[in-house]
Parts: C-alpha cells; sequence; structure tokens
C-alpha cells in the first residue's frame, strides 16, 4: 500500500418517517457497475464533522431539512481496491477515514434537489430498506455499511 493518507470524511444515513434509508448512484460509476452509495464527502480543514454533514447533504442531495439523531461512536476507515489508487479521490489519497451519522429527514420527496450543485455527484436517488445497503455497496465499502448497519438498525423501526 502506498504510503498516501486517509481523507477525512463524513457519511449521512438519512432515514425517512418510514425507516428507509436514501440512497444516490454515483454520475461516475456506469450503470451496469450500481454505484449506489449514501451521500457522503470530505471534511474541510477545521470543519466539525457535524457540521460537515450538514454542508454535504445541501451540496450532494440539495437539502438542509434534517437533523442528527445518531452518531457512530468511531471513526472506519476504507483502502480503495488497488486499481482505483492515485486515480481516485484526486490521486491523493488511500481511502478514506469516516465518521458517520444518522438523520432524520424532515421535508418532503421533493426537496431533495440532485442538481443543486453545480458540478452534480449523483444522477438518481431512491428510498431503500436499510437491509438492502450492504449488497448495494461497492465491494470495498461493504465493511463500514455493514457496521452501519448494526448500529442505526434500531432508527429504521
Amino acid at each position: 500500500m502506498p504510503a498516501l493518507p486517509y481523507r477525512r470524511n463524513v457519511g449521512a444515513m438519512l432515514f425517512n418517517a418510514q425507516g428507509q434509508v436514501l440512497i444516490a448512484r454515483r454520475r461516475d460509476v456506469p450503470v451496469a457497475q450500481g454505484g449506489w452509495q449514501m451521500p457522503q464527502g470530505g471534511v474541510d480543514e477545521g470543519e466539525d464533522p457535524r457540521a460537515a454533514v450538514l454542508r454535504e447533504l445541501a451540496e450532494e442531495i440539495g437539502t438542509g431539512h434534517a437533523e442528527i439523531i445518531a452518531e457512530y461512536p468511531h471513526w472506519l476507515t476504507y483502502d480503495l481496491p488497488p486499481d482505483r489508487i492515485g486515480i481516485a479521490l484526486g490521486g491523493k489519497y488511500r481511502g478514506q477515514t469516516q465518521r458517520w451519522f444518522a438523520l432524520r429527514f424532515l421535508g418532503v420527496d421533493a426537496d431533495i434537489n440532485l442538481d443543486a450543485d453545480p458540478h452534480p455527484e449523483f444522477d438518481a436517488w431512491r428510498w431503500a430498506a436499510i437491509g438492502e445497503l450492504v449488497g448495494l455497496a461497492p465491494d470495498f465499502k461493504q465493511e463500514v455499511y455493514a457496521a452501519l448497519v448494526l448500529c442505526f438498525a434500531a432508527l429504521a423501526r
């Protein structure tokens, strides 16, 4: 593994009133390969992770209609697949270390706008059952998603 650092990142498991989780499909991944994930993004220098997750929701899915209801107790880390190191994440990182939050969506579906940012990351979104998340995640993120599902499963009820 190259001597590259991990990128600091936050992630959002956004629950609707029915206990489903928002997932979105990345624009840069061919549809045949899936590309579904929960919203996540980098933490700016000196930024509080709680503020970062709310900022990322506004940037990535175009809504601020959410409140934090839980936080995963530790940072979770994943490595990029070897063929993506030096390419993904600007080629600067070996993977990401993430702080994850569970949030309650306070809006309506029409409040979600994937085109709110001038450089949208996603081209589609949907609500998914929490049990679907691990199977939808790319292989290298499945361990992180499995930990999140165990931690936040009670919030889906």
